[in-house]
């Protein structure tokens, strides 16, 4: 029987693991697109390990446990929902590639996504046909619009599957047919969602629903880029889906495949430094972990680490082409997240929640609402995000104890760590943890957002029976991710694609992969990026991982 893996089973094994003086690949960052990668480069024969500051393997993919084994919470950092993994999906097919087989649990298929606005809700179904028609009968005077949008919907769907099943740029005869088969895709190419829909309607509300998952990459219709977006919704339209036992069972069945392969995982042990010798990456230093270091020699480096803290922290601008790090230091981020998990103490079906995603909008105009949420001193929410793995994972154990819900409620807001009164060395730390503004403003935050969810399903206040919350400065800690962000640098049309980090870096010997590579953010992105990353590597070793 499936059940919610333990955390921190294997903590400390892989913490007292001692790390090879020698490997082929040198993995920093044990995150699903380092985990990924290290699979398939080990199962091609090449000694891989990975680093990781973090005490549990998987990045945002991993979860947190609360309480003593007969009573315990285990709650999702960044794993709620993914899209595509029936059978013969792309995500099942990913991890299958490396022998990994993982259930998904779907979620309410009649409304896997509900919006909820001030005066009416919109459940958004696991099919594109039904999505428009849903949008018509609830905007009849906006079909012609309607028709355009999801017309762009499905060039954007041909243009991903030119593209995105060979890990590989598209090359002519790829472009070529997005050109002239969907020339949507290529006129939209350089513009937001909200220029896009500039030319399906005026109406505020259709406007609102159409643009009402953008908490999953945080960023407002007027920055984001309308190609991702619609890549992002024709993702779901394949299904909406919830990892059996959570993400961490996908995190632990890539570190364990691993290890069975002949790769090491080790835990606390982030990288001081990426080892340059004549402008090419040759291997890592480790932070000292109980004061001790190690130098690990390797042929390759693969950062799943965050992009900027890669090149500007680890490597050094020294080692950059000029025109290289003028960009980087022009990739903008998108908004941090912040999480309260909750146990409640009652039936949360009888309270009236599904199994589905809560957006909750205060108002229609989201690119007004970011910008109010961007002012200085603003850390109020703008709206919430209701999950509950326990309703989307019903049959199996391990969520929270007998009697009680798993409930997590989250919401965008600054990331960056002045906006929470820190410095940017404070969040790295637990230095943060003891600043009585800083925990005024995190608690001010979590009360709001509890708040919310009584509003929505009264009778929820009442019946918590724990509580605990985490802020952009707790990713920072755990991730070390820039701004606070799980998302990696924004989807803008100017970070789309080329915009966004290659697999092969500028330096020789160093590739990347993550949040920040050309597939883009979330567990989908960082399993296709990891792969891609093993892929570069294995044909410049010489020996092609294959089709």
């Amino acid at each position: 029987m499936t059940r919610v893996h333990n955390p921190t089973e294997h903590t400390r094994a892989r913490t007292k693991a001692e790390p090879p003086e020698q490997v082929d690949v040198a993995i920093i960052g044990a995150g699903t697109g380092g985990l990924t990668a290290g699979a398939y480069l080990a199962q091609h024969g090449l000694k891989v390990a990975l680093f990781d500051q973090h005490y549990v393997a998987g990045g945002c993919a991993t979860q947190f446990s609360r309480g003593p084994e007969a009573a315990r919470y285990c709650f999702d950092i960044g794993i709620h929902y993914v899209g595509d993994c029936a059978e013969g999906g792309a995500i099942p097919e990913i991890l299958k590639g490396v022998g990994v087989e993982q259930d998904f649990a779907p979620l309410d298929p009649d409304g896997f996504d509900t919006l909820v606005f001030p005066d009416f809700q919109f459940k958004v179904p696991a099919s594109r046909e039904e999505y428009r028609d849903r949008l018509v009968a609830m905007f009849p005077k906006e079909q012609r619009g309607i028709d355009k949008y999801m017309k762009f919907l499905r060039d954007v769907d041909f243009a991903a599957s030119v593209t995105q099943p060979r890990d590989t740029e598209p090359g002519l005869l790829g472009t070529l047919q997005i050109v002239f088969k969907t020339p949507s895709v290529a006129v939209n190419k350089w513009r937001t969602l909200g220029q896009l829909l500039d030319g399906v309607t005026k109406d505020p509300k259709l406007r609102a629903v159409i643009a009402g998952q953008h908490g999953d990459y945080g960023l407002p219709p007027g920055e984001v880029s309308a190609i991702l977006h619609a890549g992002l919704q024709n993702h779901f339209f394949k299904g909406a889906w919830y990892p059996k036992g959570g993400g961490q069972a996908i995190s632990d069945k890539l570190a364990e495949r691993i290890e069975e392969l002949g790769g090491t995982i080790h835990l606390r042990r982030g990288i001081e430094r990426v080892i340059m010798e004549d402008g090419r990456a040759v291997g890592v230093v480790t932070e000292p972990w109980k004061g001790v270091s190690h130098t690990v020699k390797a042929k390759y480096v693969l950062s799943n680490a965050d992009a900027k803290a890669t090149l500007f922290k680890l490597v050094g601008r020294q080692h950059l082409p000029k025109s290289y790090a003028k960009r980087a230091d022009d990739w903008t981020l998108p908004s941090a997240l912040y999480l309260t998990c909750l146990g409640v103490k009652a039936d949360l079906g009888a309270l009236g929640m599904r199994a589905s995603n809560y957006w909750i909008a205060d108002k229609y105009d989201f690119d007004a609402m970011y910008d109010t949420g961007r002012e200085d001193g603003m850390l109020m929410p703008q709206g919430a995000y209701i999950t509950s793995a326990s309703l989307k994972d019903p049959g199996t154990p391990g969520h929270s104890p007998e009697g009680v819900m798993n409930v997590e409620v989250m919401t965008l807001l600054q990331g960056e760590p002045e906006a929470w009164d820190m410095k940017a060395e404070d969040a790295e730390s637990w230095e943060y943890r003891r600043s009585q503004e800083y925990n005024e403003r995190k608690d001010a935050v979590e009360e709001n957002l509890i708040d919310r969810l009584e509003g929505l399903f009264p009778g929820t206040k009442e019946a918590i029976v724990f509580k605990e919350s985490a802020s952009p400065m707790s990713h920072i800690r755990y991730t070390r991710s820039s701004g606070g962000s799980g998302y990696g640098i924004g989807m803008t049309p100017k970070q789309l694609d080329t915009g966004r980090a290659h697999p092969r870096s500028p330096v020789k010997g160093l590739y990347l992969c993550g949040a920040s590579g050309r597939h883009g953010l979330g567990i989908m992105g960082a399993l296709y990026s990891g792969r891609d990353a093993a892929r570069r590597i294995a044909e410049d070793v010489g020996r092609p991982l294959g089709r």
